[in-house]
């Protein structure tokens, strides 16, 4: 069943969404984009004459925190959706359940933080660091046991489901993927923006038009070596980026200067670099970058081949070879992948290659390519330099979206699909 197909009317939707959205000492929301994405769902239930009870996490609680209250979102989410938006004290309390019970209609409940319970994540909280391992399985197996009856008192305020929160689909929590068991399949559905997650997903993983080429940034090749490794079985090319390439210099007998290396993992490059030839993978490395005496926007700057940085200098950011190499490759590909920038984006003056992979990326998609942006970094460069409409799809998973390109079944997913 998909969202477009069902009707509402009448009926009461549990819609778990990911409104976990930044917030400023005063409590202001910083950045909104996560609840704008969850309004064409909410909307369209609302339309069909349907109510929400939107369930949704904030931060990491350990315990119930006043700073972690979904209260502080509520004013802002009611003038998104255009409808005054009641809230529960509680998500599965005797507050919760009578006031989804008296939704009408076209009406909207927000419930609090579902991290407020140990059981929605299913992990105990309170063990004292010196607890053994019995008294760490027991309370692993009484919060497990618990975490089905709250699970079923979730799904008990509502006639049908509804995921549209990908940023969590990772996750075998008790909103995101336990509570679908208690719907039949056809009182269960992605969201909107789920469901343009997971087919943007496929598009690149599955569905794949080629040339494709995948481009992976950041500052350790041990953070990315499974979704590296399953790349390297679908890619035509492969552009590594970020400071994760110095380790690959490193490997080879190259001189980085101070620019970061992870010294023990020389041997793992080594093997990428051999996995990619035995696989005809064109795997592309950084040749040059621009260089700095000093970890710092301000620091004086130069321009050394990867191989030969002089000692005291860092790579901050690829070089003019570099951006070159990554522009030809890029918008000669029909489907393009990016995680990770090409170096230290935040500050100006070591942005240039990060909005040079950008600026590649919109004009190979306005030639006729799909490119899926995702991951922190990448989204955030995106919005920084203007390109996150020139692209076909930006995620707004995390972690979800790199299991997924790990090749993983997100827990999220399997509980509709399955």
């Amino acid at each position: 069943m998909t969202i477009e197909q069902f009707n509402f009317s009448g009926k009461k939707a549990f819609v778990r969404v990911d409104f976990n959205v930044p917030l400023d000492a005063d409590f202001n929301i910083t950045d909104d984009t996560r609840i704008r994405a969850a309004l064409p769902t909410l909307k369209k239930i609302l339309a069909d004459g349907g109510s929400v009870i939107i369930g949704s996490h904030l931060g990491r609680p350990k315990k119930v925190e006043d700073k972690f209250s979904l209260r502080h979102i509520l004013a802002h989410v009611s003038e998104c959706l255009g409808v005054e938006v009641q809230f529960a004290n509680d998500c599965v309390g005797a507050e919760a359940v009578e006031k989804a019970a008296a939704l009408k209609p076209g009406e909207a409940l927000l419930l609090e933080n579902l991290r407020f319970y140990a059981e929605e994540e299913g992990k105990p909280r309170g063990l004292a660091e010196d607890a053994s391992d019995e008294e760490k399985a027991a309370a692993k197996k009484a919060v497990k046991e618990s975490q089905k009856e709250f699970t079923k008192k979730l799904a008990s305020l509502a006639d049908c489901y509804v995921n549209d929160a990908f940023g969590t689909a990772h996750r075998a929590h008790a909103s995101t993927a336990l509570i679908a068991a208690y719907f039949d399949k056809d009182n269960k559905m992605f969201g909107y923006l789920m469901g343009k997650e997971v087919n943007a997903v496929a598009k690149v993983m599955q569905d794949i038009n080629r040339p494709f080429t995948a481009i992976m940034g950041g500052s350790k090749v041990s953070s990315k070596i499974d979704i590296i490794e399953n790349l390297l079985g679908k890619v035509d090319n492969l552009i590594l980026t970020g400071a994760m390439t110095y380790t690959f210099f490193k490997a080879e007998g190259g001189n980085i200067g101070n620019s970061l290396c992870e010294e023990d993992k020389l041997d793992l490059a080594r093997e990428i670099v051999a996995k990619a030839k035995a696989n005809g993978v064109n795997l592309v490395l950084s040749s040059d970058s621009k260089i700095a005496d000093a970890f710092a926007n301000d620091a004086k700057t130069d321009y050394a081949q990867n191989d030969n940085i002089p000692t005291g200098w860092i790579g901050m950011d690829i070089g003019p070879e570099s951006i070159k190499t990554y522009a030809e490759v890029i918008k000669a590909s029909k489907t393009i992948l990016w995680n990770g920038p090409t170096g230290v984006f935040e500050m100006d003056n070591f942005s240039e290659g990060t909005r040079a992979v950008a600026e590649a990326i919109a004009e190979a998609t306005a030639a006729g390519a799909f490119s899926l942006v995702g991951g922190g970094d990448s989204v955030a460069a995106v919005n920084k330099f203007g390109f996150a409409d020139k692209v076909s799809y930006v995620s707004t998973g995390g972690g979800a979206l790199l299991e997924a390109i790990e090749g993983k079944k997100l827990p999220g997913i399997a509980a509709i699909e399955d």
